[in-house]
């Protein structure tokens, strides 16, 4: 009987379902559980927001409000990448080109989207409905703040505090 050659044959080694995470990686959520945590946002009146602060504070606020936004859903999924000071840099420095500030309010919405995905709810802003909006008597405010409403109702709890992110 001859021996097996030990050099031909592959050791046995079990085989791995998946590939290893690299360093850092969240790992997967289970279904139900938070996926990680974040601070609850502002519930605004979106009237307020849309009308009566702008006429207040001669349109000085919806800058101020852009930014409070973004900065809000910044803090509420550190996930993501949200830029902050950018967005009101493009309404101000390249409101010119109307290209720019289309494309801000459009990723604006898509950020809204995202956010409510994280909150665990049925995304239903519209981003082409937002940018659409803001040029029809800068309606997209008072849209994405009662969008933004829904994420912060979906808690019931007070701004900056801890809130469950889902995927």
């Amino acid at each position: 009987m001859t021996e097996p050659n030990p050099y031909s044959q592959t050791p046995n080694v079990p085989a791995m379902p998946h590939q290893p995470p690299h360093p850092g990686a969240q790992p997967p959520a289970v279904p139900g559980e938070p996926a990680a945590f974040g601070l609850a946002m502002k519930n605004r009146h979106p009237v307020a927001a849309w009308l009566l602060w702008p006429c207040l504070t001669l349109g000085i606020y919806v800058l101020v409000w852009y930014y409070k936004i973004h900065k809000e859903m910044a803090e509420f999924d550190r996930r993501r990448a949200v830029p902050t000071a950018g967005p009101v840099l493009v309404l101000l420095l390249l409101s010119w080109t109307i290209i720019a500030p289309l494309v801000s309010y459009y990723n604006c919405g898509d950020r809204i989207r995202n956010a409510q995905r994280a909150a665990g709810l049925q995304a239903t802003c519209s981003p082409g409905a937002g940018t659409v909006l803001m040029l029809v008597f800068g309606l997209g405010v008072l849209y994405y703040q009662a969008e933004l409403n829904k994420i912060a109702d979906s808690y019931g709890v007070g701004e900056g505090q801890q809130v469950p992110l889902f995927v």
